[in-house]
């Protein structure tokens, strides 16, 4: 299906498919001459597993396959608009979860082949970013991607998003999730959203209650972790096992209490809320040294902050702190839009159909490792 040669004439409508990991995100948007994206719709649902646990591929596949359908037709109905009027359909390729990834493939390549649509495969990271410069209005900042399964420092050069940096071993997103696990911490609505919470409570006179109703008189215990710095890139396994260890003794010494097999002053002196502040802060301030360390090295003074971790305030205030130091500027956005979402896929894609290309539909596929640097972004000559 060859590029229509009107389209960057007329309006353009793209559907965007996102299930990489633990959300189902399908969204509509049109692209205008002269004037801004439009979303017209940005439907999401998300796998919910018990406390304690993490979402495991095939559980999060057969939930996207059960509500792919539900999800589609809320988003057209939402952008109001009909299957006629799409000029391509894109989905997420790459990386993510093999099993989700596939599911969400399936469904694309479904809908392709009913209504008669070119298809285009979207990096999942690029996707971020591009979404990101569109609502904040960055023009050439240094990203910093944050989520579950990527951490990297990129900058653009030469039609390329270049990694300057990323993390060796587990993401951070990942290493709050699994910590959130130890501490058997909700996962409703994100448990690196709830770790966030009890941060905050550690500065209340009850740090148990992440409602944050409590008095503001007590100062945090910020505790000593690893902080594995190493050149541009970073580590969070060590980090994440020392915690661990950490929360051990609150477990050992409230089940020896409970069995009135302790004295009171031999427990541990803090409390889950200190573990999560001094967490956060530990790998927070490796992300702003390496963030600030590109900073330097490419001279930019923008720092475009995406992925699920982006919207957590306390990681923006320290990026923001170290930005404006340096005479520059943060720029992140809201929940709709840091966490995974159809609409960055549909955004991207349309970037990227609007140059013509398009993946032919025996080739579209799904890879779990499709790194941010491999695509070439025709879309920019800048």
């Amino acid at each position: 299906m060859p590029t229509p040669p009107d389209i960057l004439s007329r309006p353009r409508l793209s559907l965007g498919l996102e299930g990489s990991a633990n959300k189902l995100g399908i969204g509509v948007i049109q692209h205008t001459p002269n004037q801004p994206p439009e979303i017209l719709s940005n439907i999401r649902d998300t796998f919910v597993s018990p406390p304690g646990t993490g979402f495991l591929p095939k559980d999060t596949a057969a939930h996207h396959r059960r509500i792919f359908v539900l999800v589609a037709l809320k988003a057209l109905r939402a952008a109001n608009i009909t299957t006629s009027q799409i000029d391509c359909i894109s989905y997420t390729r790459g990386p993510g979860m093999g099993a989700p990834l596939t599911s969400v493939a399936i469904g694309a390549r479904t809908l392709s082949l009913l209504w008669n649509k070119p298809l285009v495969g979207v990096n999942h990271c690029v996707g971020h970013i591009e979404m990101g410069r569109c609502i904040t209005g960055a023009s050439n900042p240094i990203v910093l991607y944050v989520s579950g399964g990527n951490t990297q420092v990129i900058a653009y050069s030469s039609n390329r998003y270049r990694i300057f940096g990323e993390t060796l071993d587990i993401a951070v997103g990942n290493c709050l999730d699994r910590f959130a696990r130890t501490l058997n911490i909700s996962n409703d609505p994100a448990p690196g959203y709830n770790i966030e919470q009890l941060a905050k409570a550690a500065f209340h006179s009850n740090p148990a209650d992440i409602s944050h109703k409590s008095p503001k008189t007590r100062e945090p215990l910020l505790l000593d972790l690893p902080y594995a710095v190493k050149g541009m890139d970073c580590s969070f396994s060590g980090i994440l096992a020392s915690a661990d260890i950490l929360a051990s003794q609150l477990y050992v010494a409230a089940k020896k209490q409970k069995q009135k097999n302790t004295d009171e002053d031999a427990n541990p002196k803090f409390t889950p809320a200190d573990l999560c502040f001094s967490l956060q802060e530990t790998v927070f301030a490796m992300l702003v040294e390496i963030t600030e360390r590109a900073m330097a090295h490419v001279g930019t003074s923008q720092v475009l902050i995406v992925g699920g971790v982006g919207c957590n305030e306390r990681l923006q205030e320290m990026m923001g702190t170290m930005a404006s130091s340096r005479g520059g500027s943060v720029y992140a956005t809201d929940e709709r839009f840091c966490i995974d979402n159809g609409i960055m896929i549909a955004h991207a894609g349309l970037l990227a159909y609007e140059t013509g290309f398009e993946t032919p539909l025996e080739d579209a596929t799904v890879t779990q490792r499709f790194r941010t640097d491999e695509v070439f972004v025709k879309w920019r000559d800048d």
